[in-house]
């Protein structure tokens, strides 16, 4: 509890930047830099520099978090320090200095692809050897970002008692080596895909066409669809809120599980953002992207296919006073890609012919097909490593488009990654 506000510290937008004395001490004490308050719009930049100017002074010395929940102390002396709301984390600072990555032009740009369809052999059983699949639930009672009882949620539209999620853990892993991650929204539905690719490509003789043996994590949503759900609120609102679910809740549920640590004892995550990719269609792809721009210290590899990036964050959310078109925002007048500081992404974008509302005018804020193309020339603009493709005769999430393209889109997005 901060004694000046009487607010809890959880609720402080500021960052804590704790570093060791020069010396040890028993018990472990901490010198915490406090920052004031900054606008959302200097306060990422800000805290990067300071995270960088602490590491030069006191190299090997720093030990970031991610958020302070309770006091510091240092002996019997309390320290409160304020909290800058953590847009970017240290850890990925440190990576920045020392992991370098030359993934190339080859595959950015504007794809057209069918009208004919058939499916990628590197999507199908070749009977190479297969990793492990796993399941689990959370209650989302027990979270602290998504309980299900947000003001903004219809009575009408159901919330799910508990989120399932399923892990795949692919035969290349090598158990104890930190590995790079995929995150996939709304469950398992093209986690079979998925998995025939990582069986396939990690083992490929040809490097420029194998996959990182990353483990892919397939998260269900909430609940319902539209304005007024929990998967609504969760992937169309425009904030870091479901990356932070994400980061601080399903990843480490991942490597507590019993039967995943029974069957590799040693698990572990990269710490490396430029090792944690998104997929998701529809409002799962508005959610990819959307992690990938409010919290690019945590993902940066994000895929989305018929991407929502109109106007269906809910209508009373609080996000609606700084992005009145939610993520229609990304590409509308305000120009949020075009206007925002370049940040270290690599963005896939797909739209079909026939998506959602083609046909609408401007003024709906609701043509996929637009919001998607001007989304793919904002990045463009901007000089992103990106991705875009068109595919002819196909509709919203179209199966085929992930039949024919979900490799290749797999191989370009993990283009230049390597252990850190």
């Amino acid at each position: 509890m901060d004694r000046e506000s009487n607010r809890p510290l959880l609720a402080s937008p500021f960052l804590p930047i704790a570093v060791l004395p020069p010396e040890p001490t028993s018990p472990p004490a901490y010198w915490v830099l406090e920052m004031k308050l900054l606008p959302r719009t200097v306060f990422a930049n800000t805290a990067t520099s300071v995270a960088r100017t602490i590491s030069l002074l006191s190299p090997g010395r720093l030990r970031p978090f991610q958020r302070l929940t309770r006091v510091v102390s240092c002996g019997a002396q309390s320290i409160l320090c304020g909290l800058l709301a953590a847009l970017v984390s240290i850890p990925s600072v440190l990576a920045e200095e020392t992991y370098q990555e030359s993934p190339g032009q080859e595959g950015n740009g504007d794809w057209v692809v069918g009208p004919e369809y058939a499916i990628d052999p590197d999507l199908t059983d070749l009977g190479n050897p297969k990793g492990k699949s796993f399941e689990f639930s959370l209650r989302l009672a027990d979270s602290k970002i998504f309980d299900g009882q947000d003001a903004t949620l219809d009575p009408k539209k159901k919330v799910r008692d508990e989120r399932r999620v399923w892990v795949y853990v692919p035969a290349a892993y090598q158990d104890g080596t930190p590995a790079p991650l995929l995150v996939t929204l709304d469950g398992p539905s093209r986690l079979d895909l998925v998995r025939h690719a990582l069986d396939n490509l990690t083992i490929s003789q040809d490097p420029q066409r194998k996959l990182p043996a990353f483990i892919a994590i397939a998260v269900q949503n909430g609940g319902d669809d539209s304005k007024g759900s929990q998967r609504g609120l969760e992937y169309d609102t425009m904030s870091d809120r479901f990356a932070r679910l994400i980061n601080e809740e399903v990843l480490p549920a991942v490597l507590s599980q019993p039967d995943i640590k029974a069957a590799y004892p040693n698990i572990a995550f990269t710490d490396n953002p430029w090792g944690k990719a998104v997929m998701g269609c529809s409002s799962g792809g508005a959610a990819a992207l959307t992690m990938g721009w409010f919290r690019p210290d945590l993902f940066r590899r994000l895929i989305t296919y018929s991407g929502t990036f109109v106007d269906q964050q809910d209508d009373d959310a609080a996000e609606e006073a700084e992005y009145p078109l939610g993520a229609w925002e990304y590409h509308s007048s305000l120009k949020l890609i075009e206007n925002s500081e370049t940040k270290p992404l690599r963005i896939f974008t797909h739209v079909s012919e026939h998506d959602n509302r083609a046909r609408d005018p401007e003024e709906t804020y609701h043509n996929w097909v637009m919001a998607n193309r001007r989304t793919a020339a904002a990045l463009k603009s901007k000089g992103y490593n990106y991705r875009f493709v068109f595919s002819q005769s196909t509709k919203h999430c179209d199966k085929q488009v992930f039949e024919l393209t979900l490799a290749d889109t797999l191989v370009w997005m993990w283009r230049g990654y390597h252990a850190d």
